[in-house]
């Protein structure tokens, strides 16, 4: 994992895949599958926002739909320490 990776995974960015089903542009009958992969923000990811937008101005397919799958962790929940030691 290369250290802007690592940063971002710490600040909350985790695995999020789009599957984004399209109609192809010669045969507008038929449905496509197109399945990308990319470190996003949730609850409002910015990166998966950004590549629909750009297919919509760049690409000739009309999406039918996408969706949405995350769910990585990377670490265990933060740990509270403790103020006292007790010993025996």
């Amino acid at each position: 994992m290369q250290h802007d990776e690592l940063r971002l995974r710490l600040d909350g960015w985790r695995l999020a895949t789009a599957e984004v089903l399209y109609y192809m542009p010669d045969h507008p009958a038929l449905l496509q599958s197109f399945i990308w992969q990319t470190l996003d923000l949730a609850p409002d990811y910015p990166r998966i926002h950004r590549f629909l937008n750009f297919w919509k101005r760049e690409i000739d397919a009309v999406i039918h739909s996408v969706r949405l799958a995350t769910g990585e962790t990377l670490a265990p929940p933060k740990l509270n320490t403790a103020d006292v030691i007790l010993h025996h």
